[in-house]
């Protein structure tokens, strides 16, 4: 049995080893040897996205950000939902997750990085939100393991009150946040209704045909 090889590996912020991994021309990112995500499992990435651009059907001049560029399944399935006047902003605070999305050698299957309405930034997405006011119309967060955070502790910042309320400067009138979380959280529901948000809590398998259960968070703006 072939074995997954593995490709390259670079160091978070905290320390941690992330690496990319192909098998049979599947791949997979681990940290410390942890699989975050591959190319196997996807389906509750894309539900992600499409949840939380359902209100922008149709929508002139949408404007998006996801938190986390990952290995694409999000941002093209973003990408498939929104109109072709529609701007969508990815902020990845790890280079080299960007760099092996554009290396042609990897053939990742969802690479939507050539896409003329999608900007990427190699940068934390707390920035990013920090320093809008008001500019998008839907904010996804697709960051890690969710609230409980795999790769890097400084992503806690984003699930916090201080975090949920930057976030609500940042959106539109009418906007929604959506975040990918690996398992259930009570708390982090609580929080984001304390935040002023309405929510709605959906749960997904990671492939159409079954596969581990994962929980996606709506918040939509009062």
């Amino acid at each position: 049995m072939k074995k997954w090889t593995a490709l390259d590996k670079t160091l978070t912020a905290d320390g941690k080893t992330i690496s990319l991994h192909e098998h049979d021309g599947e791949y997979a990112i681990r940290v410390d040897g942890a699989t975050l995500m591959s190319t196997r499992q996807h389906g509750s990435e894309e539900q992600l996205a499409e949840l939380a651009c359902a209100h922008l059907k149709g929508k002139r001049r949408a404007r998006v950000l996801i938190g986390g560029l990952g290995l694409g399944f999000t941002l093209k399935a973003a990408l498939a939902a929104l109109a072709p006047d529609a701007t969508v902003v990815v902020a990845e605070i790890v280079a080299a997750v960007i760099a092996w999305n554009r290396n042609p050698a990897f053939k990742l299957p969802a690479n939507g990085m050539e896409d003329p309405r999608v900007t990427v930034l190699h940068r934390d997405v707390r920035e990013a939100i920090g320093e809008a006011r008001g500019d998008f119309d839907s904010i996804i967060l697709d960051v890690d393991n969710g609230p409980g955070p795999l790769s890097t502790e400084v992503n806690r910042r984003l699930y916090d009150q201080a975090g949920l309320q930057s976030a609500r400067t940042a959106l539109r009138p009418g906007g929604s946040m959506a975040f990918w979380s690996v398992a259930p959280d009570p708390a982090f529901e609580r929080l984001l209704r304390s935040a002023g948000f309405t929510v709605e809590v959906r749960t997904c398998r990671a492939h159409a045909n079954g596969g581990r259960r994962h929980t996606i968070f709506l918040g939509r703006m009062k």
